[in-house]
């Protein structure tokens, strides 16, 4: 039996905890907050998407960031794996859209009052309100803890050290980077952090107009130059500072890495992706004959939705007065140019307060990936957002969370 000590009582450290239980080894979590699963509370939408029932290559197909590294811990613990520890344990889950995962209570409480009782069944001590400040070392291994709690200074022995601290994602949550200090101070080298999944403010002043519309079954395309970098089908907001969605968030997540760089980013709707340019322009012709006595500005609402109608107007730069029949072909076209392709500029992405993932973390380079071990310290182990692996939506993160977690729980002899 080793003593193992968890930094965060989050997915990861909760789920590190009781595989590390099973393994017969004393296990204590070190946990911030006042409780448990703080971040994990609010996934999903506070319905907490748990995983993607997929195999594994499409998982590692779904990893934006170092998926190779994740090639041990995917195939060691799977996304059947985890459903299947959940509902042993009395959650009932379900599979919607998209193969995501969710309880069939669709609350998230009911995912970290399942782990909880797993922990507490496994005798895991669970140290609340308690925040750790170093790693204790010697001769090249992690010996210890030192943290805080009731302001008072203290410190736990340990063989083994499993830092589950999270990003910088949802800084409310407690994710304030703490992993990423124990990391570099253990000499670990931690690659550059930014949002990822995360909403995006747009330059253009129109976007803003279009707050609260959403659209449904459109084609985004993002652009740096002339080259793609992510190109799907799906649904988009508008918001107040730009465009949201889980169309942008996927997106968000081929891109933040060139907006850091400062590259210009365009998003690019085709708001009729069923119809090629000539089907539109058909399309388009049938209505204004239609609507021949009608205004331009009255002619679309069979078309568009009526908030994105006077928005479309302005930008095609036909006369909103004019009648359809004086519409010329070369105005026609333009405006099938406009709605194969409205196209606006990327700003910047919004802040961690509203990114779903920290991109970038502790470099894998470092981290044994058979193991979660450090390279670097002996008996030091990481697991989840901490480290620099990411992945799109849809129970991707949180499959990382829980394998990573998993091999780390199980590694420790």
């Amino acid at each position: 039996m080793k003593n193992v000590v968890i930094i965060g009582g989050g997915a990861a450290g909760m789920l590190a905890a009781v595989a590390a239980a099973k393994c017969g080894h004393q296990v204590h979590i070190l946990e911030k907050n006042e409780k448990l699963g703080k971040k994990l509370f609010i996934t999903g939408k506070g319905r907490c998407n748990v995983t993607n029932d997929c195999d594994v290559e499409t998982l590692l197909a779904h990893v934006i960031s170092n998926p190779k590294f994740m090639y041990s811990a995917f195939y060691g613990f799977t996304s059947q794996d985890m459903m299947k520890l959940l509902e042993e344990a009395g959650l009932a889950l379900k599979t919607e859209r998209g193969n995501r995962v969710f309880p069939v209570s669709d609350h998230s409480s009911d995912v970290i009052g399942t782990l909880t009782r797993l922990l507490n069944r496994l005798d895991v001590k669970i140290h609340r309100m308690c925040r750790a400040t170093e790693l204790l070392t010697e001769s090249g291994h992690v010996c210890g803890v030192a943290y805080e709690q009731d302001d008072r200074d203290k410190s736990i022995s340990a063989d083994a050290v499993i830092v589950a601290t999270g990003g910088l994602s949802y800084k409310t949550t407690g994710s304030t980077g703490d992993g990423y200090v124990f990391a570099r101070e253990a000499g670990h080298k931690v690659t550059a952090t930014m949002p990822s999944l995360v909403p995006l403010n747009i330059r253009e002043d129109w976007c803003h107009k279009l707050q609260g519309l959403s659209l449904k079954n459109v084609r985004a395309t993002f652009r740096s130059g002339k080259k793609v970098l992510y190109e799907e089908l799906g649904e988009m907001l508008f918001t107040h500072y730009g465009v949201s969605g889980p169309l942008v968030l996927s997106g968000s997540a081929h891109i933040v890495s060139a907006l850091a760089k400062g590259r210009e980013i365009t998003l690019s709707v085709d708001l009729k992706p069923a119809l090629s340019f000539e089907q539109l322009d058909a399309r388009i012709l049938r209505d204004f004959d239609e609507n021949k006595n009608k205004q331009f500005r009255n002619s679309l609402s069979g078309l568009l939705p009526s908030k994105l109608i006077p928005v479309i107007v302005e930008q095609s730069g036909i006369d909103p007065y004019l009648q359809v029949n004086e519409v010329s072909r070369e105005q026609r076209q333009r405006l099938c140019g406009l709605l194969k392709g409205l196209t606006m500029t990327v700003d910047s992405a919004r802040d961690y307060n509203e990114a779903v993932i920290t991109r970038g973390g502790v470099s894998v380079k470092e981290v044994n990936p058979s193991t979660m071990e450090s390279r670097l310290l002996g008996g030091l182990y990481f697991a989840g957002e901490v480290l620099d692996v990411d992945a799109l939506t849809g129970g991707f993160n949180l499959q990382i969370a829980w394998s990573t977690a998993w091999l780390a729980g199980t590694s420790i002899e």
